[in-house]
């Protein structure tokens, strides 16, 4: 009976001892997951072009744009809160001439979301995106007259609405019926002249200034955003963004457009070519040309610029 009891007690000491040891073994492992994610894509562009005894003729040129894009992504089973930074900064050089701007653009996009449950692809959202420059920028050959500079323009969006985000097809589209965008002009030169849709400065007859030009617009509107990304080909991926806004107080319908498309083409892991196009339409932009050497504002025109580039991309 002694021997019985020894027994059945060795085995509930041994028992209780090899659970409490897993336990303190199981407490001690590191929670090693996280619902953050991050991507990190750098890479530089160049395209040259060299003359020596040309018969054709011709302008030796070289140009380069650098680039980035960062991502910062947060997500649940219900909530999502994607951040990204987009920066671009390009040159191009000619015999002859100055040093000229290619490219230059300040971006960052945050968008969050929430849904009831897992099955469904729409998300109650609310964005906000922030959009201005490096340098100035000139209509070339005028080098004397900035027509913008960093943050002047800058456009900040902040709304609500709805998000349709579906990840097999790499396809998002918000919905926003309340959108508040901000236009910034904090350069009181091109405040006065009213630039980029702010109210301009007043002067009397004889040219004498009155008030100054505001270095702010807020509009009140509706906003359409979508993204798509899709490989067509093997090694080959298309890029599509557009943002559509129309302001509900002056001239509701009149859209303004911002579309970029580009396209990748894979060659390896750090080398890539891409061809993209970028439009925008804003009818508070008004477009300047040199007329017999005068720098002269006219209206509103559809702005265009075509992208063709080989370079380096490095991901982390």
């Amino acid at each position: 009976m002694k021997f019985l009891l020894k027994a059945a007690f060795l085995l509930v000491f041994f028992t209780f001892q090899n659970t409490y040891s897993q336990q303190i073994i199981q407490t001690k492992l590191p929670d090693t997951t996280s619902n953050w994610k991050k991507k990190n894509t750098v890479g530089f562009d160049i395209s040259q072009i060299a003359f020596m005894n040309w018969n054709a003729g011709g302008n030796s040129s070289i140009s380069g744009l650098l680039k980035g894009n960062f991502l910062r992504k947060y997500e649940t089973q219900n909530l999502k809160w994607l951040n990204e930074l987009i920066v671009r900064y390009g040159v191009n050089k000619q015999d002859g001439i100055e040093l000229r701007k290619t490219d230059d653009a300040f971006q960052v996009n945050s968008t969050v979301g929430y849904r009831r449950d897992t099955i469904s692809n729409w998300y109650h959202s609310a964005k906000f995106n922030f959009n201005t420059q490096f340098t100035n920028g000139y209509a070339y050959p005028n080098t004397d007259n900035a027509i913008s500079k960093p943050m002047a323009p800058a456009y900040i969006f902040l709304g609500i609405g709805a998000e349709y985000a579906n990840k097999e097809k790499k396809l998002s589209v918000y919905i926003s019926p309340l959108t508040q965008k901000t236009t910034l002009v904090l350069d009181q030169t091109l405040a006065n002249q009213g630039a980029f849709g702010v109210e301009k400065a007043t002067y009397d007859e004889l040219g004498n200034l009155l008030t100054l030009g505001k270095k702010s617009r807020t509009e009140l509107g509706f906003l359409v955003t979508s993204f798509h990304k899709k490989e067509l080909f093997k090694n080959m991926n298309l890029e599509n963004r557009l943002n559509l806004y129309s302001d509900y107080i002056n001239n509701f319908g009149n859209v303004d457009v911002d579309w970029q498309m580009q396209l990748d083409l894979i060659v390896n892991e750090y080398v890539r070519a891409n061809i993209g196009a970028h439009l925008i339409y804003d009818d508070d932009i008004k477009a300047k040309e040199e007329i017999d050497g005068q720098q002269v504002t006219v209206g509103p025109k559809v702005q265009l610029k075509q992208l063709l580039g080989v370079g380096l991309v490095y991901e982390f």
